[in-house]
């Protein structure tokens, strides 16, 4: 799923070797950068019936801000399982003290602009790396 070009076309680069993916899994594992900063959870997002893998979902965490990104496979992808795994990671991650939420999002990259809005994120003018960032509070109850 994640050795697919077209993933790249909003974000750049290239599909990872299988060298580089198992020592970028190798240094996420423990959850959080060398220097203790960064919280980093991440997760594979799964189908229920089959279990098999279509995406990624992950939260990076660094004081009261949560950064998201979500990733599912082309072949799966327009079905809602980035909606479906941003709002339960967003959900999750409210509870831990998090108190602004937010993505990074081509301008050009329709899908995921919709799936921010959709877990209640807006832009902002602020961009980063030619992204502009989303951002938004906690969901309520």
């Amino acid at each position: 799923m994640l050795d697919d070009p077209e993933l790249h076309t909003f974000t750049g680069g290239s599909p990872m070797t299988l060298d580089a993916l198992e020592k970028w899994i190798e240094f996420v594992v423990p959850g959080h950068s060398p220097d203790g900063g960064e919280i980093w959870k991440n997760w594979v997002v799964r189908l229920r019936d089959e279990g098999q893998a279509i995406g990624t979902v992950q939260a990076t965490i660094v004081g009261d801000e949560a950064t998201l990104a979500w990733t599912i496979g082309s072949a799966w992808q327009g079905h809602g399982y980035a909606k479906e795994a941003a709002t339960a990671v967003r959900l999750w991650v409210a509870t831990s003290g998090v108190v602004w939420f937010r993505a990074e999002i081509n301008p050009e990259h329709e899908a995921s602009a919709a799936v921010a809005r959709s877990i209640g994120l807006a832009p902002t003018t602020e961009v980063v790396d030619g992204e502009v960032v989303w951002r938004g509070l906690p969901p309520t109850a």
